[in-house]
């Protein structure tokens, strides 16, 4: 091409023919690369994706889509013009074949680098359609193979810009791994980080995490080489180091929702001035809760049965054992939450006393609900206590509550009578 350029302009009198052949076949090269990347883009790349959509095959459409084929578009364009400059440019034009050479291996290593992101951001959006996807993210180590091809692609384009080996620019580093292990500290630790979370299953998007440190309370939405994003119940998002959740402690929690039970684990306080003894007449109206009409039969026979074996007298409370409000509420209680539909029966159902306190004797709910969303378990929780609140009088109990600034009111007119 270049020959056939001098010969059209010595045939039409130009001075100086040879000089001025070159910077027309480098304009007419580059018009050629343009001219074919065109064709590549507006009419081969669109064409390429919609027979990939076509196919009905979710992943063939995200690895063909429109960003990979332009990436690969301007990769094939840039080694044309590589091509094309070897071929036509002879070796007496020495200064502009070597910088369309140059710059053609520049373009090149960028278009290269640029298609490896497209179909690496391609392959992940394959992966994320995968069940097992939200166990083992992929984002990681997407951005370390990023990292490490970008590190590549500029050692290639300094050593091309140069005119020196890639290999010797790289055994001069060396010197320099101090300053870039300062420069690139956070990419390390999150490159250490990210590969523990993902090898020993610490975390996944999606999982509940709670870390009171960094405020973060809330699902996991997405885990990159140096931060965490978590979005917290509030609609705020907190963002975490990576090398953090290595170092330091965080609650997931992912066995919880695996399990399939959220633990409920509410008390209430009893007034323990209205716990005593049941007399008879107490007993008898006590059976009539269905619930509970089964144990109040058995426990009062093995209690009259132990008593007599002790000879006891039964003329004082104090003497052997009795049946108390306070027992067969707890009893009770067993009894309605293991017939309760909200809860799982396969995992622990407990009601115990706390210690006492100068607000009363704390009665513990501790059980396990079948919703495990926030919505779902509260819900459940509610109606459990709605039910017990309502209940307890019918054991001669009392909730222990501080008297309000209305119960203080109420005491002034029997306060002035006695006056």
């Amino acid at each position: 091409m270049y020959h056939a350029l001098v010969r059209i302009l010595e045939a039409s009198g130009a001075t100086d023919a040879s000089f001025l052949a070159a910077p027309l076949s480098i304009l007419l090269i580059l018009l050629l690369g343009l001219l074919f990347m065109f064709v590549l883009m507006r009419g081969v790349a669109p064409l390429v994706n919609k027979g990939a959509r076509k196919t009905g095959l979710a992943w063939n459409a995200d690895l063909f889509n429109m960003r990979v084929l332009r990436m690969l578009s301007i990769l094939l364009t840039g080694v044309l013009v590589q091509h094309l400059t070897t071929f036509w440019l002879p070796e007496v034009v020495t200064i502009g074949q070597a910088l369309m050479a140059t710059l053609t291996q520049v373009w090149i290593i960028f278009a290269a680098t640029g298609l490896i992101f497209t179909l690496l951001d391609a392959a992940e959006k394959i992966y994320q359609r995968f069940p097992f996807a939200r166990q083992i993210p992929l984002r990681v180590f997407v951005q370390i193979a990023k990292l490490i091809s970008f590190l590549v692609a500029l050692v290639m384009t300094i050593a091309a810009l140069m005119d020196r080996s890639p290999a010797l620019l790289v055994s001069g580093l060396g010197a320099m791994t101090a300053i870039l292990m300062l420069i690139f500290k956070d990419p390390i630790l999150g490159f250490v980080a990210g590969i523990q979370l993902s090898a020993n299953r610490m975390l996944s998007v999606g999982d509940w995490l709670e870390m009171p440190k960094y405020s973060a309370d809330g699902n996991v939405i997405e885990i990159t080489l140096t931060t965490v994003k978590v979005s917290n119940w509030d609609r705020t998002i907190t963002t975490i180091p990576t090398y953090a959740l290595i170092s330091e402690a965080f609650k997931n929690w992912r066995g919880m929702t695996d399990a399939g039970g959220r633990r409920l684990m509410r008390s209430i306080s009893i007034d323990m001035n209205s716990i005593h003894f049941l007399n008879p007449q107490e007993i008898q109206r006590l059976r009539r809760l269905q619930l509970i009409t089964t144990y109040i039969d058995q426990k009062q026979t093995e209690i009259e049965e132990d008593n007599r074996a002790k000879n006891i007298d039964p003329a004082c409370p104090a003497n052997g054992r009795h049946l108390t409000n306070i027992g067969v509420f707890r009893a009770y209680l067993v009894s309605y939450l293991k017939k309760h539909a909200g809860l799982r029966q396969d995992m622990i159902i407990m009601v115990r006393q706390l210690q006492s306190t100068n607000q009363g004797l704390p009665v513990e709910v501790c059980a396990f609900t079948l919703d495990t969303s926030w919505v779902g378990h509260e819900g459940v929780q509610s109606d459990i206590f709605d039910h017990i609140l309502a209940v307890i009088p019918e054991f001669g109990l009392r909730i222990y509550q501080a008297p309000s600034g209305a119960d203080l009111l109420a005491l002034q007119p029997s306060v002035q009578t006695a006056r």
